[in-house]
C-alpha cells in the first residue's frame, strides 16, 4: 500500500483512504500499530476539533482519522483527491472480524455487548472474541482503570473497538495510548449497529450521503440538535475557510 494520505479539512488531518487501502493498511501494519489509536471522523467530530483545540490535538495525534461521513471524503475530492471513499466504523469493524483476529469490546450496556456476543458467534465464527467490558456511567477510579486495562492486556487483543459516543471514546483512546496491547479503533454507534439496536441505512442512502437523516428519523428527539447544527456549522466553517484562503492569495499576488 502506498503511504498515507492526509487532506486537512478545518484543521483536522483526515486519512485520503478506501476500505480496501484502509484494511491492507491495518492488516500489514498491526503490529506496529499496537498500542495506538483510530479515529473514525465525521462532520460531528470535525466541528468540534475546529472549536476545541485540546480535542483537536486527541484527533491529530491519531495513527489514522478514517473519513466515516462523506461530506469529509467528498471535500477531499474536490481538493483533488480523486480516490477518497468513506471508509464507515461499523463496515470496517466487519471486515476486520469476517477476517479472523482477536476482538476486545469496551463500551456500551451489558445487554448491547450480550446481543453482540450472539451476532458474533453466528454471522463471525472467524473471530475470536478476546473480551467484552461494560463501563459504568461514571468516572472509573485509578484502581478500576488498573484492573480494565489488565483484563483488556491478558486478554491478548489484535483490536480493540472503543464504544462511548465521541468525544468520550477518543477521550479515552488517547489517555490510554501504549498501555493496551492492541490497535484501538473507537466505533461510536457501530456496537448497536452490529447488535440490532440501530438500523443501518439502506445503500442507496448511503451512497447519496443521507445516512445521518435515516438515523435522525430513527431517534429525532436526541438527534436532531446535532445534525442540524453541526451540517449547518460545517457549511459556514468551510465557506470561511475558502474565502481566508481567497484573501490571503490575493494578498500575496499584490
Amino acid at each position: 500500500m502506498k503511504e498515507l494520505q492526509y487532506c486537512e479539512i478545518l484543521k483536522t488531518r483526515i486519512n485520503v483512504t478506501n476500505m480496501k487501502d484502509t484494511l491492507s493498511y491495518l492488516c500489514t501494519h498491526l503490529d506496529g500499530l499496537r498500542g495506538r489509536y483510530i479515529c473514525v471522523s465525521n462532520v460531528h467530530t470535525t466541528i468540534m476539533s475546529y472549536e476545541d483545540e485540546r480535542y483537536r490535538a486527541i484527533q491529530n495525534g491519531a495513527a489514522m482519522a478514517l473519513p466515516d461521513g462523506a461530506p469529509l471524503s467528498l471535500y477531499s475530492r474536490r481538493q483533488g483527491f480523486a480516490d477518497a471513499q468513506r471508509v464507515t466504523g461499523p463496515d470496517l469493524m466487519l471486515e476486520l472480524l469476517a477476517r479472523g483476529y482477536r476482538h476486545f469490546f469496551y463500551g456500551s450496556t451489558q445487554e448491547t455487548l450480550a446481543g453482540m456476543q450472539a451476532v458474533l458467534e453466528k454471522d463471525y465464527p472467524a473471530a475470536e472474541i478476546a473480551g467484552m467490558y461494560s463501563p459504568p456511567f461514571r468516572p472509573l477510579t485509578a484502581e478500576e482503570e488498573t484492573i480494565v486495562i489488565k483484563k483488556i492486556n491478558d486478554s491478548r487483543p489484535d483490536f480493540i473497538w472503543v464504544g462511548l459516543g465521541a468525544p468520550k471514546q477518543e477521550e479515552w483512546m488517547h489517555a490510554h495510548q501504549g498501555s493496551v496491547n492492541g490497535v484501538m479503533l473507537g466505533v461510536g454507534a457501530g456496537f448497536d449497529y452490529l447488535a440490532g439496536n440501530i438500523r443501518r441505512a439502506p445503500e442507496w442512502m448511503q451512497r447519496l450521503s443521507l445516512e445521518w437523516f435515516y438515523r435522525l428519523m430513527q431517534d429525532p428527539r436526541r438527534l436532531w440538535r446535532r445534525y442540524v447544527t453541526t451540517n449547518i456549522k460545517f457549511l459556514k466553517y468551510i465557506y470561511k475557510e475558502k474565502q481566508s484562503l481567497k484573501a490571503k492569495k490575493k494578498s500575496n499576488g499584490k
